[in-house]
């Protein structure tokens, strides 16, 4: 596959845009293990392979586990994800396939209940950040380095 146009060159005002948004979640106070954990699940639903690539070599850098990686996709099954990382994980699904019910008030309960609004929406802003990313890189066919 060969990608199709390098958007950051053809268009840099719009791709910095993007990237202040990013460096506003890198900056925002979450947990770097909350935000790679958002990036690298929203990439799974998206088949963003250039950015799960990125993100579990990231996440790795940080000290993540590979285990904790690979069941990342059965999460639900397992218990090596603690609550918060529980209720992010949904809000990510929930959130990432808006169009099947977007987040949901059950899930929205079980964030308050172990967050503050702030935290709240600094992970509804990463995780629509990580979902303009793979829709920038998958429109483009942006291969994995």
């Amino acid at each position: 596959m060969k990608a199709r146009m390098n958007i950051s060159a053809i268009e840099p005002k719009g791709y910095q845009a993007v990237l202040g948004l990013e460096n506003f979640v890198q900056h925002s106070g979450l947990e770097k293990s909350h935000i790679e954990l958002i990036k690298i699940r929203a990439s799974q639903i998206n088949g963003c392979a250039f950015c799960i690539n990125m993100h579990t070599k990231d996440a790795l850098k940080q000290g993540e586990t590979t285990q904790r990686i690979f069941l990342l996709d059965a999460w639900r099954e397992t218990n090596l994800y603690d609550e918060k990382e529980r209720v992010i994980l949904a809000m990510t699904e929930e959130i990432t396939m808006i169009s099947k019910a977007g987040l949901k008030e059950e899930t929205y309960a079980e964030a308050e209940k172990v967050f503050d609004e702030g935290y709240i929406a600094k992970i509804i802003l990463a995780i629509a950040t990580i979902n303009v990313w793979n829709r920038i890189a998958i429109s483009s066919l942006t291969q994995p380095l």
